[in-house]
């Protein structure tokens, strides 16, 4: 029994792919990384995550220089950029049947705004960003503010979740995890159901609260 959802937002509600995979290839250019190493670890984490990762070197203020540029590469281009298939259907049924609802993605608010706004999706009662938690996902702080804002226990949240670094953050908050079009990286993952679209969840809802 459940009372509420939390969503990753690119890759589960949103596909943005081709644009972050541009973004980080220009950027894998200008230091000279292969794009497909890049490409194979950047997915489901924040953006500083991946920048330490790439420059271990680097002292924080070049980081943030670093981080700037993405950022800004990022928010400001979203043409291509559409919802995946049964979320617009999904997010309105929640909204309808007045199921709390919360995004939660490793995106910063500047770049996770400009995807979501362009759509024009219904709102969430919350939006959890990269610069609200001191840990982002693989760890489980993003799924356990969500469900904090929400008012309600991680284990009566469903988080909804493509990559793996997300899927291993909602276990890890002791939440049911539904993994949509899940990576190759991800098969070893326990998530509760997996699915190919959003269009295959179905909600039944019960006296207090709703199972899948």
């Amino acid at each position: 029994m459940y009372k509420g959802f939390l969503f990753d937002l690119d890759g589960t509600l949103v596909d943005s792919l081709a644009v972050v995979e541009t973004a980080w290839s220009q950027w894998g250019e200008r230091h000279g990384i292969a794009a497909a190493d890049i490409l194979a670890f950047i997915h489901g984490k924040q953006a500083i995550t991946s920048l330490r990762h790439f420059l271990p070197h680097a002292d924080e203020a070049l980081l943030r220089e670093e981080f700037l540029w993405l950022e800004h590469l990022e928010s400001s281009t979203t043409e291509g950029i559409v919802a995946l298939p049964g979320a617009r259907e999904l997010l309105t049924q929640l909204t309808a049947q007045q199921i709390p609802w919360a995004i939660v993605t490793s995106g910063s608010s500047p770049v996770a705004s400009a995807r979501y706004t362009v759509l024009d999706l219904p709102q969430p009662e919350v939006f959890i960003t990269a610069e609200q938690v001191a840990n982002g996902k693989p760890h489980p702080d993003p799924y356990l503010l969500g469900a904090k804002r929400l008012n309600l226990s991680p284990e009566h949240c469903v988080v909804v979740e493509d990559a793996a670094a997300g899927i291993e953050a909602g276990l890890a908050a002791g939440c049911a995890v539904v993994a949509v079009n899940p990576a190759q990286d991800a098969a070893h993952l326990a998530a509760t159901l997996r699915l190919k679209t959003l269009h295959e969840l179905a909600i039944h809802l019960q006296p207090h609260g709703f199972s899948l």
